[in-house]
């Protein structure tokens, strides 16, 4: 029997994708001149360019956490009985083959456009199974989230029988730990850090684990109303992305060039600003009661891994087209710039997944989804 989907996380999971073109969008309007990978430099040039890209960027940054919630979500704990090999061979098989094709492609499509020569291409192929290449940073997403799907099955024993007690305890430290990136900009190493120790006491509760559980905590424990998770969720919304866009602009003066790891500390997915970004608005989505996801944002929703890994192709054309040659204001670019990747990334995807073998590419094919959505009466399944 075919269990029922889940029918915000459908929406969860096409917002996401959107705002992570909307980020990519606001990073053409902000690098720094001379800026590497090794060292990485940011600037903006107009007071305009400071106010569209705190708002923009700022808002979007809960993107990547909200994936992580979603994968969590579904797949946490496991389903009884399922071994943990059974596990990661159906996760490896949807993310894997996608991933390592567009790495290839990362690195060697732009020499054939003349960004990048030949020994540049040869040298990011050469280093495919250690790290994404410049070229495609934002494949570093992936790394983590095989990190997550590594711990499932180890952290499923946890929280199939913890009590809500218990998790809030997780979760406070969790929360906790998301400080530490302003603690150490203001007090320096903190709790054991030192440059042979990384790993300070807070440690073990930190990074994109925390959103495992968090997304564990709302589903089992959390039974609040409606109305509470409206209100609360829109507190924490706008909170959240006040203080998350503030960071940027109280820093970025226009003309002066800054690192960019210290321009973006609020920035980090993994601050307590972006966590209460993050959990209100993924409150407010489970107030979504649908008993049947629309078609386009199912079609989408099942599309979005594929529109994720190719995107950046299509969003340096059209910041060349709409930044570049037609020179829009900021204001309008930006977003202009994220609705036509979008869209571009979703038919090009589409069509791909007709293709023979087109699920290897894109994560999904379109026989998956072709005879799905006529019968289906939910969203995104749990376990999916």
């Amino acid at each position: 029997m075919r269990m029922k989907r889940i029918v915000f996380l459908d929406y969860v999971r096409v917002f996401a994708c959107f705002l992570v073109m909307l980020v990519h969008a606001c990073e053409c309007y902000y690098g720094g001149p001379g800026s590497t990978m090794d060292n990485p430099l940011s600037m903006v040039e107009t007071e305009a360019d400071r106010f569209w890209v705190s708002l923009y960027d700022g808002f979007s940054r809960m993107a990547v956490p909200l994936f992580m919630i979603v994968s969590a979500f579904l797949l946490v704990p496991m389903k009884e009985g399922q071994g943990a090999g059974k596990f990661y061979k159906k996760r490896a098989l949807r993310i894997l083959p996608p991933f390592f094709i567009f790495m290839i492609l990362y690195c060697t499509v732009p020499f054939f456009t003349n960004e990048i020569d030949g020994e540049t291409s040869a040298h990011f192929l050469s280093r495919l199974f250690l790290n994404f290449p410049d070229t495609a940073g934002h494949l570093w997403f992936i790394y983590p989230l095989i990190g997550l799907y590594l711990f499932i099955p180890i952290i499923s024993p946890w929280l199939a029988k913890v009590s809500a007690k218990e998790e809030r305890f997780f979760i406070i430290l969790f929360a906790v730990s998301t400080c530490i990136p302003y603690l150490n900009r203001f007090s320096g190493d903190v709790w054991g850090q030192c440059f042979w120790n990384q790993f300070h006491t807070l440690w073990y509760f930190s990074g994109y684990l925390g959103y495992l559980v968090v997304a564990h905590y709302i589903r089992v424990h959390l039974d609040w109303s409606r109305e509470k998770r409206l209100v609360v969720g829109s507190i924490m919304t706008v909170v959240g992305a006040v203080w998350t866009i503030l960071s940027f602009y109280l820093q970025a003066e226009p003309g002066l060039v800054i690192s960019t790891p210290v321009l973006e500390i609020g920035w980090s997915f993994c601050t307590v600003n972006v966590l209460i970004l993050t959990a209100g608005a993924f409150l407010l989505f489970t107030c979504i009661k649908k008993e049947q996801t629309p078609r386009l944002i199912l079609q989408l929703s099942e599309l979005s891994y594929g529109m994720y890994l190719m995107h950046i192709f299509w969003l340096g054309l059209w910041a060349g087209l709409f930044k570049g040659e037609m020179e829009l204001p900021t204001g309008l670019a930006i977003p202009v710039m994220a609705v036509a990747t979008f869209v571009s990334c979703w038919v090009s995807t589409l069509l791909i997944s007709y293709l023979p073998g087109g699920k290897w590419v894109v994560g999904t094919s379109s026989m998956a989804f072709s005879k799905f959505l006529p019968q289906v009466r939910g969203g995104v399944q749990r376990g999916s």
